[in-house]
């Protein structure tokens, strides 16, 4: 059948106010269960959420559905093939696991008791994530019913993971474990919010993530500075010059080669973040800071989204307690973060850490340094077809306003999906700030949980055109 934007608009509109209130009760039910993965005794409710979700894609109309173990808590995978057997094929990425919460945290409500007010829907993972995976549910039924199609446009396949907010410790093997079955044309992670609720935009790219923790041994215990300082190393003043070391004048990480490949911003792209209507100042005080401070030559937004960088997260050593105490400590200890940009990796950035410090670390300090699991950075191309794809289809859910480009400074493990499957990895997501992810009252706006719906409902008759268009 000839379909249109306009033609196509109407029905899924129509579809989606119809189920509305049966879907928000659908969601409900699932914020009910605590599946908190980072709490062992929640491990029950993890797997109860799996097996809820199986369910709800079963009754949404996937044929395969299937929940799959790990060594950790189990993931959801869903499979619903298109009649069109060129059809593209689409993978959507989230989870199901949620952060911690209890009443006395600051919570109004329940946690886990869906509470509606203003059109808000207050609940532990109401936004982060498991609204926003479960929109597609509705959304491919009213794709479905939109078209006339008795299966989707695309190849719709789903994964949904239950450990990403311990990490996803286990995801990695899972998606190399199990690739040919995961194997995609384009990844939708539906785990990303937008600017604001009068900004509709789309995240292009998340920084990945190093970390290590450094521990320098000097005496083999704390002895007297005036008997033996100045004449033996002292391992917390050796943490403070490393700390010092670690940026130039202009801001900018003085390892040498952190830069190397890094993803320059272009003209284009500086542009667009310019566009955004920022507000330092609320922004400020959202950070609870006093001043910006960073890479010269960057503005704030390019700095949290687009430049790589280094942080001290913790030091200590020696003696922290009231009065004085005439020590040269037997150790120190520091923890370090370097967020990375499209370009770098995590494994080289590593290497120029270890060998940066073994030219900083006198004779006498005896040190180690451990790294934890990294997570490596990832670039959706602005000109790629499918990102206009998502774009347009957000742009006719939000009745055609100018849908425009961020990314998140943060990470996650949508580069493992990049990297094993070797797909381009888009992002689509409706939370705004104001939803509080991780912290007390947690919400989703409803009438943008709904546009959500609409923005895949159109997505997956879009997808199709524009790839084979992007082939041209």
């Amino acid at each position: 059948m000839s379909e249109t934007p306009d033609s196509v608009v109407h029905p899924v509109r129509a579809y989606v106010e119809r189920h509305r209130a049966a879907f928000l009760d659908d969601l409900a039910a699932w914020l009910r269960i605590p599946s908190v993965s980072a709490q062992p005794e929640r491990a029950a409710d993890v797997r109860r959420s799996a097996d809820w979700l199986a369910g709800a894609l079963k009754d949404t109309g996937f044929t395969t559905v299937e929940v799959w173990e790990t060594d950790g808590a189990p993931a959801v995978f869903a499979e619903w093939p298109s009649d069109d057997p060129d059809a593209p094929t689409v993978l959507v990425y989230g989870h199901h696991d949620v952060q911690p919460a209890a009443r006395e945290d600051g919570w109004h409500t329940d946690p886990f008791e869906p509470t509606v007010v203003d059109g808000r829907m207050y609940a532990r993972g109401a936004a982060d994530d498991k609204g926003q995976v479960f929109f597609h549910t509705l959304g491919v039924r009213a794709h479905l019913a939109a078209t006339g199609r008795t299966a989707p446009a695309v190849h719709l396949k789903l994964l949904v993971e239950g450990e990403e907010e311990s990490g996803s410790p286990h995801f990695r093997a899972l998606v190399e474990e199990r690739a040919g079955r995961l194997a995609a044309d384009v990844v939708i992670v539906s785990d990303t919010g937008m600017w604001s609720e009068t900004t509709p935009t789309v995240c292009t790219g998340m920084r990945g993530v190093a970390d290590c923790e450094i521990e320098l041994r000097g005496p083999d215990q704390d002895i007297h500075s005036g008997s033996f300082g100045g004449a033996v190393p002292n391992p917390a003043t050796i943490a403070g010059r490393i700390v010092a070391a670690l940026h130039d004048a202009d801001e900018r990480v003085a390892i040498p080669g952190f830069y190397d490949g890094v993803s320059e911003l272009t003209e284009a792209e500086r542009r667009l973040v310019a566009e955004l209507p920022f507000d330092e100042a609320a922004w400020l005080r959202t950070a609870k800071s006093h001043g910006t401070l960073g890479e010269a030559g960057h503005s704030t937004l390019e700095r949290v989204w687009a430049r790589p960088t280094a942080e001290v997260n913790g030091i200590g050593g020696g003696y922290q307690g009231p009065g004085g105490k005439t020590i040269v400590p037997a150790s120190a200890h520091l923890k370090l973060s370097f967020r990375l940009v499209a370009g770098q990796d995590p494994d080289r950035v590593e290497t120029l850490v270890r060998e940066w410090l073994a030219g900083l670390v006198p004779a006498g300090i005896r040190y180690d340094v451990v790294f934890g699991a990294p997570t490596r950075p990832c670039l959706t191309p602005l000109g790629h077809p499918a990102l206009t794809a998502v774009a347009g289809a957000m742009s006719r859910a939000f009745d055609g306003a100018t849908v425009r480009y961020t990314r998140e400074g943060g990470s996650g493990p949508a580069a493992d999906l990049q990297d094993v499957l070797d797909a381009p990895v888009l992002f689509l997501g409706i939370s705004v700030p104001s939803d509080g992810w991780h912290a007390p009252n947690e919400k989703v706006e409803l009438d943008l949980l709904m546009k959500g719906v609409e923005t895949t409902a159109y997505l997956w008759g879009d997808l199709p055109a524009a790839l084979r268009a992007g082939e041209r």
